[in-house]
């Protein structure tokens, strides 16, 4: 049975599911569509043309669906589209798409957003993405499934971030991060694999120990990245991960490539 408590503002023109729960003092848009289960605790705004999937939890003070922090801007109807089982915290910040951009902001599945995290526009983040205390994502960003990004870091409109990587606490990420990375620093920098986080998911040693064979291969000081891309996936081409990591480099991007610190070329 959906519960909407008597001081929330919910538009006619929205559709809600069964089992939406919304609290005090929420406003809701007429152009927001609720899936079932979805749970909205307090003094939260979603409007614009957004869609939140089931049993996705926002908590107070969240701001869904808002025009972009874009200058170009002109009131076209773009989207903001939010999966299933997410948890929004306190003070998060997600924004519209743009006609400059996809026209669609898309957030994935099973993803946590903590205090004070924004999405600007037109980005879209993929399943089990964990954005930790006031992490910031400028536009068009791309994040990989299972990534981790740090608090306080900052993430400079078109980067890619890969699956499975690591960003580190205040870090300033200007570069692509290649899938299974560590990245941290003033201004990102590879220092390894995530060696934790794909232990904790499950990777076998022989995987492990392929992406950081192949990781050190890539960055290594012989010949020029076009030359060790070519023997990287020569010796690894069955091996799904390593391909994840050159597929990655090989696809077109407005951003630089994040490298490793002098002497850290060794997978961590």
């Amino acid at each position: 049975m959906t519960k909407i408590h008597p001081t929330a503002v919910v538009d006619k023109g929205a559709t809600l599911a069964r089992d939406v729960e919304i609290g005090p003092y929420c406003v809701i848009g007429a152009n927001v569509v609720l899936g079932e289960g979805v749970r909205i605790l307090s003094h939260v705004v979603i409007d614009g043309h957004t869609t939140i999937g089931e049993h996705t939890v926002i908590h107070p003070f969240a701001s869904l669906g808002l025009s972009p922090q874009h200058l170009s801007y002109k009131g076209e109807p773009t989207r903001l589209t939010i999966g299933h089982h997410n948890v929004i915290r306190e003070h998060v910040t997600m924004h519209v798409g743009t006609a400059q951009g996809s026209m669609e902001t898309r957030v994935g599945n099973h993803s946590f957003f903590m205090a004070g995290c924004h999405v600007a526009h037109d980005c879209v983040l993929e399943d089990h993405v964990i954005l930790t205390n006031s992490v910031a994502l400028g536009g068009h960003v791309h994040v990989g499934e299972y990534a981790n990004i740090g608090g306080l870091s900052g993430v400079h409109q078109y980067v890619r971030i890969g699956k499975h990587a690591m960003i580190g606490g205040v870090t300033g990420v200007d570069k692509d991060v290649i899938p299974y990375a560590l990245a941290m620093g003033n201004r990102a920098r590879l220092t390894g694999l995530n060696i934790v986080g794909l232990r904790r998911r499950g990777f076998s040693r022989e995987d492990i120990r392929s992406l950081r064979t192949a990781y050190g291969l890539l960055f290594s000081q012989g010949g020029t990245m076009a030359e060790r891309l070519i023997e990287v996936a020569d010796l690894f081409s069955a091996h799904a991960g390593v391909m994840d990591i050159i597929n990655f480099i090989r696809e077109d991007s407005s951003r630089p490539i994040c490298t490793p610190v002098a002497g850290n070329g060794n997978g961590g």
